[in-house]
């Protein structure tokens, strides 16, 4: 994507480029979180503020403020949120728990960095053509309302499951996590379930956690992120819940390994970050932080309604900050260069997040309002039949 745009940008020097592509947000930390982390950081220059290593597993406060917020109706406690650099690091440092021999189920189309990670820890075998050997691609299409069937897929030992999805912004239901939840106790599997854009749930039949579901303590963990809730792609800082029921095939408990790795590879998490996110948590910063959601939601309502008006098939939009597009019979890419091409706007090709991607692009709400509303206008003029 960075090499066409670039080579884009150049033939078309005047060319004012609009990226509805890579999911960066793009607006300012609200007032109530920076105030904390301008504190936070100056305190760090005094001797009564100094703050050197910190605890592994995130500060205590922070870790009930999480348990509060996000699982009180859960049964989820403090002691079982590792506080983190992020999510995505969380979902590679993970794997370190699981030998190669591992195999692994993705939803498919999905955030690349599952099977990556994978490939990376060299459980997948090679690569075939459109996709790895030792890789289950549960194929999640509108026609099953990109939600996996479960009927047919094969035993993975690790199944990583997010949602909202990314790419497809689809939210799965109560029902569909409780066929998941059984699919991985029969199969003796461990759901990674990604929870990254959980806020921007408003369909009351859809949970905003894996742990509102009965049992799933005993078969997944849950990795979270203030990155698309505060802005804080750049701060750095998320979570991983890993409960205490939740065991391995021998019946160790992984809560156990997992501070194991954590307190081997990692040295825990930002303080100044730390300070941020219980701003973000508490009071002003709750209610600003969700006003944040709330505007990257109207984002994405615009997208969804612009290329409904145009005639496109269009899913996500509603319940996650994407708006998945379908072309059927062309190429992700094709959509990708034709849309650069005549609108200078950058999308993500939907072959990006794998094979069942294809025929799609992603358009992405973190953007400014007027880069959004520029780019509807744009997508009228070329495409408005």
């Amino acid at each position: 994507i960075a090499r066409r745009r670039h080579a884009h940008q150049q033939a078309n020097p005047q060319a004012k480029l609009i990226s509805l592509g890579i999911g960066d947000t793009t607006e300012p930390i609200p007032p109530a979180i920076t105030t904390a982390l301008e504190s936070s950081a100056r305190g760090l220059g005094t001797l009564a503020g100094y703050r050197g290593y910190g605890a592994e597993q995130g500060r205590e406060d922070l870790r009930r403020a999480i348990a509060d917020r996000f699982y009180a109706s859960c049964g989820r406690s403090a002691q079982e949120i590792f506080v983190s650099d992020g999510s995505k690091c969380d979902i590679g440092r993970l794997q370190f728990m699981f030998g190669r021999d591992t195999t692994v189920a993705v939803q498919d189309p999905a955030y690349p960095v599952y099977v990556d990670s994978s490939v990376m820890m060299g459980m997948t075998g090679d690569w075939e053509g459109s996709g790895f050997g030792r890789v289950s691609y549960m194929r999640c299409t509108p026609d099953t309302d990109f939600f996996p069937v479960l009927e047919s897929a094969p035993r993975a030992d690790l199944v990583f499951f997010c949602s909202p999805n990314n790419p497809t912004g689809a939210a799965a239901t109560r029902s569909q996590l409780e066929r998941l939840v059984e699919f991985a106790r029969r199969n003796g599997s461990i759901i990674v379930y990604d929870a990254a854009y959980a806020l921007y749930i408003s369909d009351p039949d859809c949970p905003k956690s894996i742990f509102e579901i009965p049992g799933a303590e005993e078969v997944a963990l849950e990795t979270c992120s203030f990155s698309k809730y505060a802005g804080f792609t750049g701060v750095r800082l998320g979570w991983t819940v890993v409960p205490q029921q939740l065991r391995f095939q021998d019946g160790t408990p992984v809560h156990a390994d997992f501070t194991r790795v954590m307190t081997t590879v990692f040295n825990g998490a930002s303080c100044v970050a730390q300070d941020g996110g219980l701003a973000a948590l508490t009071g002003e910063g709750w209610t600003q932080m969700r006003e944040l959601v709330s505007f990257y939601k109207e984002n994405a309502s615009i997208l969804k309604s612009v290329f409904e008006e145009l005639g496109f098939t269009v899913y996500g939009g509603t319940n996650a900050p994407y708006v998945w597009v379908g072309f059927p019979g062309r190429k992700s890419w094709d959509v990708f260069a034709e849309i650069l091409e005549k609108c200078d706007i950058v999308t993500t090709p939907g072959s990006g997040f794998g094979p069942g991607g294809e025929g799609f692009v992603r358009a992405s709400a973190f953007g400014h309002r007027e880069e959004i509303m520029e780019a509807a206008s744009r997508l009228r003029r070329v495409f408005k039949k």
